[in-house]
């Protein structure tokens, strides 16, 4: 076998080695719903279910990333320790948020569709939470942020077209609206929340 030969076999075993190690964002979302699913099946106690469950949150969603963007424009006025205040506080109120509710379903089934690419930064999953004897069938979408193809993160979650990050966004302008814009008065009831 020639040098040529040789070097090309490489490429082509570097090119498919490359291919492989990212993680097409689908095959991310099927991953980590089956992950939850297997944990809500589990039987251990609620806690243990939602220490869990905070774990896979930890890896799998970019939680700065959503904090940010429920904060909107107001972050731009913030020094950093005050943005360091938020981003700690955001996470404690987002893990306890996502952890508790999800808690209480018993082993979802939630099957992939398909998946929109919308630009090379984001990727829309598209999923159905199954039905059963007790509750509809909820399409679910999951906006993925694919900017790191090694390391996918899920940015959003829109159920039956309502976007919890915005919802959230919308939350947190309502608070801030409120009490002059006073990013203390946000602090408070995020505090108060993660007690």
């Amino acid at each position: 076998m020639n040098i040529k030969k040789i070097f090309i076999i490489l490429l082509l075993f570097n090119f498919n080695f490359t291919c492989v190690s990212s993680i097409e964002p689908d095959i991310f979302i099927q991953s980590t719903v089956n992950r939850a699913s297997q944990i809500l099946s589990k039987n251990i106690s609620k806690d243990q279910k939602i220490s869990e469950l905070r774990s896979i949150a930890k890896d799998t969603v970019d939680i700065l990333g959503v904090g940010y963007y429920s904060l909107g424009t107001i972050r731009k006025n913030l020094n950093e320790e005050q943005k360091l205040k938020y981003s700690n506080l955001f996470e404690s109120y987002f893990l306890k948020s996502f952890s508790s509710r999800l808690s209480e379903y018993t082993n979802p089934k939630i099957e992939v569709e398909g998946k929109e690419v919308l630009n090379k930064n984001y990727t829309i999953v598209n999923s159905i939470l199954v039905a059963t004897s007790e509750r509809p069938e909820v399409k679910i979408d999951w906006r993925v942020y694919t900017k790191d193809p090694d390391n996918p993160l899920i940015r959003d979650l829109i159920i039956e077209g309502l976007s919890l990050a915005r919802t959230q966004k919308e939350e947190f302008a309502s608070i801030l609206n409120s009490n002059d814009n006073d990013i203390k008065a946000l602090f408070r009831a995020l505090e108060e929340f993660s007690k």
